[in-house]
């Protein structure tokens, strides 16, 4: 088979959540574990890192990805969804894996493909574990689909494991109420091995505390070490202002009381992001990686250099300004219009697709009325029809047109907009993953 032959194999022949929904996700680790069995359990042959959370799980996977890369080691990063190339799943050291390894290792596993009918996301975990592997990586930053207990990711042996947060997603899947969720999400928890929470609500604190106390494993909360005090803001960095509190408590610390850190992730919500990472590298330099705070600087101010990560408060024109953002839920909606409370411009121009398994009228009740908007859709089964959104916004005073496609949508808001605009592409991590970027 060509790669494009195996692609196409793959996304035909495997169940996969981003196209089909819930029915692509199995309620065990059966198949993930017949995987690496299989394989060899190529999972034990690399140290890792897990990252789970409702939100900002992909950021922080690729600052700690940076921050290793940045130190000189052999760096693994498992990431989901893909935006562009299937291969964006799959890196080292910021590369992705190459198509003749995706060729071989789906002719390779055909037979047992037939045998035990993986999902999509389960062998592909499998395909990372066993690149991660071959390239003999130090380490590998593994984040999970989604969940945690039962995700596919979850039978690898963690070094330290983060979780960034709890928000209202995959309710169907993961829970009704935020402590049901934070349950699944602290099935990544490992006996007698650290874990890190970027953030923390009253709902979701003692379900972690409990979890972890029951595995004797050390729990830190990142907020009771380091405090954010302040942020500036431009469209391709921001600067961050941090305390350390209880540095007293810390051993050899990396940053003084009070430290700076410029990211190339903007975004005034990458703070609590940001605390998780820092916690966690501040740990990991006392276990015996060989991090300092010059890398780690150096390494936060180049995470889309180092990592090639996207979507992210991505800014892909400047006049007028557009601007894409996989925000897609309550949570990070919310995260979104802190962002834009930190910036100037005239009009905002709207433009957003989403898929019918989210609480789209929870989303949509966030958004500003004063904004002009533009619905469209991604082309994946899940996506929500463009006429049902709009009928929706139009009914919360969200006033706009519908467009077949987000780039037909793109230069409509193109032509509206004066210089000192700001186009805004939101909704579905499928829908940045449309838009054309040459514009």
């Amino acid at each position: 088979m060509s790669y494009q032959d195996t692609i196409d194999y793959l996304y035909s022949r495997l169940p996969m959540f981003s196209r089909i929904g819930a029915a692509a996700i199995k309620n065990n680790l059966d198949n993930t574990n017949a995987i690496c069995d299989f394989l060899g359990k190529p999972q034990h042959k690399f140290k890792t890192i897990h990252v789970a959370g409702t939100n900002g799980k992909g950021s922080t996977s690729h600052m700690l990805a940076s921050i290793f890369q940045e130190a000189g080691y052999k760096t693994g990063l498992y990431t989901s969804p893909h935006l562009y190339d299937f291969r964006e799943r799959i890196k080292v050291n910021g590369q992705m894996c190459p198509r003749d390894f995706v060729t071989s290792f789906t002719n390779r596993m055909k037979g047992l493909i037939d045998k035990i009918e993986p999902s999509f996301f389960e062998l592909t975990v499998g395909m990372a574990f066993e690149y991660f592997a071959l390239e003999k990586c130090d380490i590998a930053i593994i984040e999970t689909g989604l969940g945690g207990r039962l995700d596919s990711t979850n039978v690898i042996s963690p070094e330290l494991s983060i979780i960034t947060n709890i928000g209202w997603d995959h309710m169907a899947l993961l829970g009704n109420t935020l402590s049901e969720i934070a349950n699944e999400k602290a099935g990544i928890i490992k006996a007698d091995t650290p874990i890190v929470i970027s953030e923390s609500i009253t709902e979701t604190k003692s379900v972690f505390e409990q979890t972890a106390s029951s595995l004797n494993a050390p729990i830190y909360f990142a907020e009771d070490f380091i405090e954010f005090n302040s942020f500036q803001n431009n469209w391709h960095t921001s600067l961050f202002e941090f305390t350390q509190p209880l540095i007293h408590y810390l051993d050899a610390p990396l940053f003084p009381k009070s430290f700076t850190v410029e990211c190339d992730l903007p975004g005034k919500y990458q703070h609590k992001n940001l605390k998780g990472v820092l916690v966690a590298t501040q740990l990991l330099s006392t276990m015996g990686w060989k991090l300092n705070a010059n890398k780690v600087l150096k390494a936060l101010l180049n995470v889309k250099k180092n990592t090639g990560l996207m979507g992210r408060w991505e800014c892909i024109q400047n006049n007028p300004r557009v601007i894409l953002d996989v925000a897609h839920n309550e949570h990070g909606i919310h995260a979104l219009l802190e962002q834009l409370e930190t910036i100037h411009y005239n009009q905002l121009h709207i433009i957003t697709g989403m898929v019918k398994d989210k609480d789209v009228d929870a989303v949509l009740k966030l958004l500003p009325t004063k904004a002009l908007y533009y619905y469209t859709q991604s082309h994946i089964p899940r996506a929500l029809p463009a006429s049902e959104l709009a009928a929706k916004g139009n009914a919360l005073g969200h006033v706009g047109e519908t467009y077949q496609d987000v780039n037909i949508a793109i230069a409509a808001a193109n032509k509206n907009a004066n210089h000192n605009d700001l186009i805004l592409v939101i909704g579905s991590v499928f829908l940045v993953a449309e838009v054309n970027r040459n514009i």
